[in-house]
């Protein structure tokens, strides 16, 4: 514990509030009063002296010093956790079979590496991986642990949003050479051929919020299966939407829109409340934050 004018509850108390976003948020998830999680964290930065936060009207921004601090504190929480389990006897056998379920497409171009890695680290973890555009119910146990782009409302689930994914508009350059290249999303819909979804309407809504009223009717490709949209965006069909990551590494495709995002998704890491007595998946859990913090 670096120095001595705090304690772990305040360095606790400080990182909860910036994965909530706000005092009340945190207050919610972690059932301690708003006041008791203020003065932890005043006097976190009354024993630095320094501020972690900056107070604005939309509420608690960290300041580049708290955000800093933010990797270490959680870092030293999983050497707690890590630690408690060891001093409980629970750590013993990191062993046994992880079930984790996210989208498609994570589970596709995002989690292979990373489990990759972990099975290096923990040779004795299986995992099983349920690629699933669906919501799986932790509460029954369809899966140990989710990955989804948005916030769990399970209740006596573990959540934490663990980072943030950008979506953009990408297409194949043969077929920008042969259709040309739109500047703006006026331009798109007016001239292009556009990959959407068969029923889910998630590429509807987005277009909703940027003023455009669309249906699938639009989408003269369409298909649920966001790995087959995407191939059929690869093959030269149209324009489509994927994640930043996907995109400026898959060879022959074009970022459109100068690379602005057309909309940030939040990355939410959800376990079964067995995540606070089971070590595996605490493994798992902990090991997918780290990876998935740095992918927009």
């Amino acid at each position: 514990m670096p120095g001595s004018g705090f304690d772990w509850e305040q360095l606790r108390a400080f990182a909860l509030v910036v994965r909530a976003g706000s005092l009340s948020a945190a207050t919610r998830e972690s059932g301690q009063s708003t006041p008791t999680l203020s003065r932890r964290v005043a006097a976190l930065e009354a024993s630095l002296g320094a501020r972690l936060f900056d107070r604005t009207s939309a509420g608690l921004v960290p300041t580049p010093t708290g955000t800093a601090l933010l990797a270490e504190a959680e870092a030293m929480g999983r050497a707690a956790d890590r630690i408690a389990l060891i001093a409980s006897g629970r750590s013993a056998a990191i062993a046994g079979t992880v079930r984790v379920t996210a989208s498609e497409d994570m589970a596709a171009w995002v989690l292979p590496e990373a489990f990759v890695a972990l099975r290096r680290e923990e040779p004795d973890i299986a995992i099983e991986i349920v690629a699933s555009n669906r919501t799986g119910n932790l509460l029954r146990r369809e899966a140990d642990i989710a990955v989804r782009m948005y916030r769990p409302t399970q209740g006596d689930v573990v959540a934490r949003r663990v980072g943030q994914s950008e979506v953009c508009a990408f297409a194949a350059t043969r077929y920008l050479d042969r259709r040309g290249r739109p500047e703006t999303f006026e331009e798109m819909i007016a001239g292009h051929d556009i990959i959407g979804y068969d029923t889910d309407e998630q590429i509807i809504e987005g277009f909703r919020e940027h003023g455009a009223s669309l249906s699938r009717d639009a989408f003269p490709l369409r298909c649920d299966d966001h790995i087959v949209c995407w191939q059929l965006l690869v093959a030269g069909g149209g324009i489509g939407f994927a994640q930043r990551a996907l995109g400026e590494r898959t060879p022959g495709v074009e970022t459109l829109f100068s690379g602005e995002p057309v909309a940030t998704l939040p990355i939410w890491l959800t376990a079964h409340a067995e995540l606070r007595t089971s070590a595996r998946i605490r493994r798992v859990y902990d090991h997918l934050a780290d990876a998935l913090a740095d992918i927009a």
